[in-house]
């Protein structure tokens, strides 16, 4: 498998430091993690992989395990340790119409399922949504065989909840959360959520067509409506520019988190910060 690797140089964890959480992002087209000092609230070591094209789970496990071990990680002892998936095997489920004996139906429409599939949910219980996923369950394994007791989430879940950690006005706004390859488009209106979908995009006219697509379907007026970008972003970049062009109201934006000492803030997903 050919990749590219980008990096932060890592911190050695002493294994017999077990205040320190440990969270772990894993999808198809790369995987992170970084290591939180709980007491000092100091990022310890972090490491983000992108692959050049979309792997296997089975590969991206023995990528992780990789990783992990490079680290120093794989023996070390945490307080806490958090894995996030990050997939397009997801959907959300407003509340009321929930029902846990109904899990795959909520997936069969957009999610090709085997039979072996572990589904799994997040409640969001403030708000009234459930997401409803199959998460990596060969990673789950890893994890608990190297951990014992751990916690998982989808990226799904994570993104929403930083965002309602975020004050969310009573007007229309739309947010992109994007990585390299793909994107998340979530739109609020009135302090509730209307949307919630994921794409893949090779170009950024792919990016500027879901966009644009998601405004003309919510009624949303590209005048007025502002689009706030996080992830994988700057002011200034291609994705930027182009909706600058077609969108009179565009920003890049920070999710709320911790305050953190001497951190490679500026390399990491901030909503990640939120899952401690």
């Amino acid at each position: 498998m050919t990749e590219k690797t980008t990096r932060n140089k890592g911190v050695s964890i002493n294994d017999t430091d077990s205040f320190k959480n440990l969270s772990i992002q894993v999808s198809l087209n790369g995987l992170s993690f970084f290591v939180l000092d709980s007491i000092t609230q100091k990022v310890d070591a972090f490491e983000q992989i992108n692959f050049k094209v979309d792997t296997t789970p089975y590969l991206l496990q023995k990528e992780l395990k990789k990783l992990l071990e490079k680290n120093n990680l794989d023996k070390a002892l945490f307080e806490k340790v958090q894995v996030v998936h990050n997939n397009d095997m997801f959907c959300l489920v407003p509340k009321p119409l929930f029902d846990v004996n109904e899990l795959p139906n909520y997936l069969k429409f957009n999610t090709k399922l085997l039979a072996n599939d572990e589904i799994a949910y997040d409640e969001l219980s403030h708000h009234e949504i459930t997401s409803v996923y199959v998460p990596f369950t060969n990673i789950n394994n890893l994890i608990f065989e190297l951990y014992g007791e751990f916690e998982f989430i989808h990226n799904s879940s994570m993104v929403i909840q930083s965002l309602f950690n975020h004050k969310i006005g009573s007007k229309p706004v739309c947010y992109a959360h994007i990585s390299k390859t793909n994107f998340e488009l979530i739109a609020f209106d009135k302090k509730k959520l209307l949307l919630f979908n994921q794409f893949q995009y090779k170009t950024k006219e792919d990016f500027l067509y879901y966009l644009l697509f998601t405004y003309e379907q919510l009624g949303f007026d590209t005048e007025s409506v502002k689009v706030k970008l996080f992830g994988s972003i700057e002011e200034g970049d291609e994705l930027f520019n182009i909706c600058y062009q077609y969108i009179k109201k565009v920003a890049v934006f920070e999710p709320n988190t911790k305050e953190i000492e001497s951190n490679p803030k500026d390399s990491i997903d901030l909503t990640l910060l939120n899952t401690f």
